[in-house]
């Protein structure tokens, strides 16, 4: 929606070429069927344009377009012609069934494109790109030119044929800085320059529009440069795909009018919301995302260093300048990492509802450190599941003791298995299977709920595994238990019952010092 203050003349279009210029790139090329799904997903973002394909490259080509004319509805749908009479008959022919349609054709200007490419001279295209403006009118009033490679045109041969298109019945020109050769200072007073053309010759409803490349990394940069010299269509794509180092990013000029609306003044009609599915969608078809990509990567709102998460947890505007959630995220992310600091960790103690007393920082300190430090030798970070069980349960059984230090299996009692726990302050407590088909562990539990009653081991709170083979191989058990919390913890030997009995104590030990510190804790506060 438009911002109160804005005008229609503070709108930029969005013209998205994801399903013709982001397909040209190597890995990206697209079936039909995936053309016309990620079509819909445009059309639900409230893209202006959908530039559909380039109909006379292949039958495949021309039937996507086809169908996506057919079925998609709410955008223009263009698609692309060459100054060739075939080519504009066909893109005709493609779009024929949209709702609304348009004609982008277009052809080289610059001097290369001119000598070495079309062997035409400045005349020659100027006839060339009239007659083609002219044929496309034949199928729709909406025809876009383009000047290929206008950012390495003279000015005064693109002042020629911007004002030639303009006169032929285009409505839109849009000024291609094709190979991505263009700095923001140079492109803008380009756009500024053929604004004032368009001004002249096509009045003030003929649009410029922007097409910028990434070659030097500027393609975002210039696209905005463009902008606030008079463009109001920016051609891009989701992620940024397209030919060699890809096109403007869609999703990244999109936000950065929305968060600088105090620079620029501008405004699009996209639902960012819907910008992270979009970019997903389009990645699973094409290629992955890199974690750092803005907007859209997995790094995007996610924070390691500690002094940021940090200011993070006190505000999230010091290192965040947009709401994850406008973009479709469910929130910000604080890694727990080598960098992170116990600001971060004992937040994370928070949101699992964990007791913690911020005077024992070094302990929790020291332990999460040598977790984390062991995490990154493999470039990886302490997950929640690690947190707990090789952070928190040890730091708080470090603090508060080991409970049960031994277990003792005695003779049968009436037939059924029997144990004594020993504990650190010297009590012996007995536990007996409830009948002759429980087992040794069934007997452990029955003497620790004499401790913590109602104590239980959930479904699926149990597995044993072997690790290695032959005379090498271990037995790894993990168990569950709960009451107020669930407790995780493991232990490792090589014989399997051993294992099981070990790492059953071991995550009791944890539950029961968790008990304690949590009494700790709220005797202090008395």
């Amino acid at each position: 929606m438009a911002p109160e203050t804005t005008t229609d003349e503070d709108r930029v279009r969005i013209f998205d070429t994801t399903l013709r210029d982001g397909e040209q790139s190597p890995g990206c090329t697209m079936d039909e069927e995936t053309k016309i799904q990620i079509a819909r997903s445009l059309a639900d973002l409230n893209v202006d344009i959908i530039e559909a394909g380039f109909p006379i490259a292949s039958p495949g080509d021309f039937n996507a377009v086809k169908r996506i004319a057919t079925e998609i509805r709410g955008p223009i749908i263009a698609g692309l012609a060459r100054c060739l009479p075939e080519d504009i008959t066909r893109a005709g022919k493609a779009t024929a069934l949209a709702e609304k349609r348009r004609i982008h054709v277009f052809i080289g200007t610059s001097p290369v494109h001119r000598e070495e490419k079309l062997h035409m001279t400045v005349i020659q295209i100027i006839d060339a790109l009239v007659r083609s403006i002219k044929q496309a009118l034949t199928f729709t009033t909406d025809v876009e030119f383009s000047p290929e490679d206008a950012g390495r045109t003279e000015d005064d041969v693109l002042k020629q044929v911007v004002a030639a298109a303009l006169s032929a019945g285009a409505r839109t020109v849009n000024i291609p800085d094709t190979v991505g050769y263009c700095w923001p200072g140079e492109y803008g007073d380009k756009i500024a320059m053929v604004r004032a053309v368009a001004d002249s010759e096509g009045g003030k409803d003929a649009i410029v529009s922007v097409h910028c490349h990434n070659d030097l990394g500027l393609a975002v940069a210039n696209s905005i440069a463009g902008m606030q010299h008079g463009a109001r269509q920016v051609e891009c794509s989701i992620n940024g795909i397209g030919e060699r180092s890809g096109n403007a990013s869609l999703e990244e000029i999109v936000m950065a009018l929305r968060t600088r609306k105090d620079a620029f003044g501008l405004y699009t009609g996209i639902e960012t919301k819907r910008l992270l599915a979009i970019s997903q969608q389009v990645a699973h078809a094409t290629f992955p995302i890199q974690r750092n990509k803005a907007i859209v990567g997995d790094n995007a709102f996610a924070h390691e260093a500690g002094i940021h998460q940090d200011g993070m947890l006190k505000a999230r505007s010091t290192y965040e300048i947009m709401r994850p959630e406008d973009v479709g995220r469910d929130g910000s992310t604080l890694v727990l990492g080598k960098h992170s600091g116990m600001s971060a960790v004992a937040d994370r103690f928070k949101q699992f509802e964990l007791p913690y007393k911020k005077n024992d920082h070094a302990v929790f300190s020291k332990i999460f450190k040598a977790v984390a430090d062991s995490k990154a030798m493999n470039n990886k970070y302490v997950t929640d599941d690690e947190l707990l069980q090789d952070v928190y349960f040890p730091a708080v059984v470090k603090m508060m003791g080991t409970f049960i230090t031994k277990v003792q299996v005695t003779d049968k009692v009436n037939g059924r298995i029997a144990v004594i726990l020993h504990t650190k302050d010297g009590t012996q407590i007995e536990g007996v299977a409830s009948d002759e088909e429980e087992g040794e562990i069934d007997a452990i539990m029955n003497g620790m709920r004499k401790i913590i009653p109602n104590v239980e081991i959930p479904r699926d709170g149990f597995k044993t595994g072997m690790e290695g083979k032959g005379s090498n191989a271990t037995a790894v058990s993990t168990f569950t238990i709960q009451n107020d919390y669930a407790v995780t913890q493991s232990a490792a030997h090589k014989n399997t019952q051993t294992a099981e009995r070990q790492a059953l104590i071991k995550t009791f030990n944890a539950l029961y010092a968790t008990e304690k510190y949590k009494e700790l804790i709220a005797e202090a506060q008395e």
